[in-house]
């Protein structure tokens, strides 16, 4: 069970130049390249966010370039799972890979209820999403079984060590 709090950016399309400007790809130390997360979008993201909260946005979360980086900054800045109606594929094959974060895909009525600063509480073995904060329950995509598998074994080489 992961429990965080929301931060809400109620818009499609936030690319990886967004998620980790492009200024910033030569950064190798995870934790430096974590203070710029989501800059492109708010400069103050990094001040809000606490260990293991989760973003919550709509279609094509990840889209644009197939950079690595998005996913490690929001994981080293302390997000655990974005909530999203869709992913970009490579955005979200990134961040299932490398267990940096876990791409939820929910539906309209939780995009839509669901507010910036709720705290939920995210259970991927029976794909249901409390909103601690309203009472509201709510049902995610679950993960395919080769994902949910490369998920619960904490990435793609980690998965393949254990074959």
């Amino acid at each position: 069970m992961l429990t965080g709090r929301v931060h809400k950016y109620a818009i499609d399309n936030i690319d990886t130049d967004v998620i980790i400007p492009g200024p910033y790809l030569k950064i190798m130390d995870h934790q430096e390249l974590a203070k710029h997360a989501m800059e492109g979008l708010d400069k103050d993201f990094v001040k809000k966010v606490k260990e293991g909260d989760f973003i919550l946005a709509g279609n094509n979360f990840g889209c644009g370039s197939s950079r690595e980086h998005a996913p490690i900054a929001l994981s080293y800045a302390g997000i655990k799972a974005v909530l999203a109606l869709s992913f970009a594929r490579i955005f979200y094959r990134n961040a299932v890979d490398g267990a940096y974060i876990m791409p939820i895909e929910i539906d309209e009525a939780a995009y839509k209820e669901i507010n910036d600063g709720d705290i939920l509480e995210i259970d991927i073995d029976t794909n249901r999403i409390i909103d601690v904060s309203t009472g509201k329950e709510y049902r995610m995509r679950p993960f395919p079984r080769l994902i949910k598998e490369i998920i619960e074994a904490g990435g793609l080489f980690n998965y393949r060590r254990e074959e």
